[in-house]
């Protein structure tokens, strides 16, 4: 993924350029030298964006259930207490 970086003169001279750019990764837009906005592609936009899965609604997808899952009994001794 290539970050490409743009003045807002930049974005506003060639328009084009900057959405072919989007293609390739984000163009972050810059005012006065510092980051104002990111231009990115619409599905890119979709992906990150996205609804999010509760771990058990992605535990409970179809196809998991034969996946073997064992993982090592952990043992938690208690410690001796000098309370002198």
């Amino acid at each position: 993924m290539t970050i490409t970086r743009l003045s807002s003169r930049e974005l506003n001279h060639d328009v084009s350029s900057a959405k072919k750019a989007a293609q390739n990764g984000p163009v972050v837009i810059t005012d006065r030298g510092r980051p104002s906005h990111v231009l990115m592609t619409y599905n890119d936009f979709r992906r990150l964006s996205g609804k999010r899965r509760r771990l058990t609604q992605a535990l409970a997808m179809p196809g998991l259930s034969g996946i073997d899952f064992e993982p090592p009994r952990v043992e938690i001794a208690p410690r001796d207490i000098d309370l002198s």
